[in-house]
């Protein structure tokens, strides 16, 4: 008698290539954002100066454009330095004078899915306090972080810095800011899983996009009525969409 056809078991792994990859990515972005730190302050990125343009930056750091956004993305995230609209990248009028906590870096996926985890806890109670705590300038900041990142992806942007805002708005609001300052502290992990998430993602774009601005529309909704309970709920849900959109579950 012919044996059945053996069916092939889905594989739950993420390609290990890929992850290398943006591991190695992620690692340069670092070298390149502490090569950059050395230089604020010094002639020509004083206070208030423009740097010099993406190539010419580049080129001067020996590193791809991207590589080097990734690195600008953090000192905006930090608060060191800020774009302007059609005119380029500024240094802050006053470089911070304490350095940010650091933590480790994603060293493998599952530090990745751990890391995911933990944020599901940390801003399930973040979007609950902020329930409670928030004003009407908060919830109005909210507001606008979740249409401007709805407007990127319209845009065809990856909204990751846009998406990193809504939820560090929502940390704003919870009336304790040590939740932003461990927002803030997380950015470049943040910043990673999501762009690991985006890129490795069976689910189509559209579909996936759709269903993060649902998740997010949820968390604002809730907030917005001062319900605690919701707004823990609808924020644990949408970080679990994170990962079951990027491990496949």
């Amino acid at each position: 008698m012919k044996k059945p056809a053996r069916r092939s078991t889905p594989a739950t792994h993420l390609p290990v290539a890929a992850v290398q990859a943006a591991r190695s990515e992620r690692l340069l972005g670092d070298k390149v954002y502490e090569d950059l730190m050395q230089l604020l302050g010094t002639p020509g990125f004083e206070p208030r100066a423009r740097l010099p343009g993406e190539t010419a930056l580049s080129q001067r750091l020996g590193v791809s454009r991207p590589v080097l956004r990734q690195a600008l993305a953090r000192l905006r995230d930090e608060g060191r330095v800020y774009a302007r609209k059609g005119s380029g990248t500024f240094v802050t009028d006053a470089l911070p004078q304490a350095q940010p906590m650091s933590l480790s870096t994603l060293e493998n996926i599952a530090d990745i899915r751990a890391f995911l985890e933990f944020r599901c806890f940390m801003e399930g109670e973040a979007a609950a306090r902020a329930a409670l705590a928030r004003s009407s300038d908060q919830m109005h900041e909210i507001r606008r972080c979740r249409e401007r990142f709805e407007q990127a992806l319209a845009d065809g942007s990856d909204a990751v810095a846009e998406d990193i805002a809504f939820h560090d708005a929502v940390a704003q609001a919870c009336g304790n800011r040590f939740f932003a300052m461990t927002m803030n502290a997380l950015a470049p992990q943040t910043r990673f899983s999501i762009g690991l998430s985006r890129s490795l993602s069976g689910r189509p774009q559209g579909q996936r996009r759709s269903g993060v601005c649902d998740e997010h529309a949820a968390v604002e909704l809730a907030i917005d009525e001062r319900d605690a309970q919701a707004a823990r709920d609808a924020m644990e849900a949408h970080l679990r969409g994170g990962i079951a959109r990027l491990f496949g579950q």
